[in-house]
């Protein structure tokens, strides 16, 4: 079994597209073709359900794509290493974000490596934390900035930046508006705008509502911080949000809330049990990823 067996078996499971995945790895078609179907010879199954319009993963596929993203990451980790010895950090870095990270700034770390390590190749993801930790533990991201959950994620591992206490956040002519701080109790009948279920923001709101016995209905749902508050701002419902939203450009109110407020904490996620690449250890070295860096 070959590397760029592995490889381009990869990029065909990730483009669904046997074209596609051939630019991707600078290969013909049919050599492509040619050896993925040696690969599937190999190890004595199908690994790709192809028809006309795009090809799907069999379950040997899936069982295959894990380990090969191990396999192929090891070995892309060993050359790395060595050229990181040499004084020249190279290869591929996939980082995952969420849209709003409080006081980290994820172009300018960006920028900062970028100038530093020019022979990497960055690639940005944005979505949930949910989904970014799943990325993470499938080896799809090196690295990823998340909502940390309720318990510990199996598959990755947790080091906490920032951690910003939870706001209510309301239209400029809501009755709470004006007032100095809210407590929980005080939203038992509000109607609330959220992001989409699975978002950890979402799951930290309903856990700490739930806690004060405050069944909510929410009436909107979004996966966008700014349309969230322009919907918080035209009245369509008030939402918990963190701290760091209020510097946000809106016309939405914020209103602390009686202390304990609950708190949302920002942690990079990377993979468990897995040595970081040269690539990734540079990233992660960056002053800005500690927890005083961060705050």
């Amino acid at each position: 079994m070959e590397l760029r067996h592995l490889s381009y078996f990869i990029a065909v499971a990730e483009e669904r597209h046997f074209t596609r995945a051939a630019q991707r790895v600078h290969v013909a078609q049919s050599g492509l073709s040619t050896a993925i179907r040696t690969l599937e010879r190999e190890l004595g199954a199908e690994l790709f359900i192809r028809n006309t319009r795009s090809v799907e993963l069999t379950d040997a596929g899936r069982a295959l794509l894990s380990e090969a993203r191990h396999t192929v990451g090891a070995a892309e980790a060993a050359r790395d290493a060595v050229a990181a010895v040499q004084g020249v950090v190279t290869g591929r870095l996939a980082i995952g974000t969420l849209q709003c990270l409080g006081g980290l700034d994820v172009t300018a770390l960006l920028t900062r490596f970028h100038r530093a390590h020019p022979g990497v190749e960055l690639r940005l993801r944005q979505s949930g934390s949910t989904d970014l930790l799943d990325q993470v533990r499938g080896g799809d991201l090196d690295v990823a900035f998340v909502s940390i959950p309720p318990t510990e994620p199996a598959g990755a591992a947790l080091r906490p930046l920032s951690a910003e206490p939870l706001l209510l956040a309301c239209a400029p002519d809501h009755s709470l508006a004006a007032e100095p701080v809210v407590r929980l109790t005080d939203l038992k009948e509000e109607t609330f705008v959220d992001f989409n279920p699975g978002w950890i923001t979402r799951d930290l709101t309903d856990r700490v509502l739930a806690a004060e016995g405050i069944e909510r209905r929410v009436a909107l749902e979004a996966n966008d911080v700014h349309f969230l508050l322009d919907l918080v701002s035209e009245r369509f419902g008030v939402a918990l949000v963190p701290t760091s939203f209020r510097d946000k450009r809106t016309r939405a109110r914020f209103v602390p809330l009686a202390d304990p407020a609950p708190i949302w904490e920002l942690a990079v996620a990377t993979p468990a049990g897995r040595r970081p690449s040269a690539a990734a250890r540079a990233f992660l070295a960056d002053p800005a990823l500690t927890p005083t860096g961060a705050a």
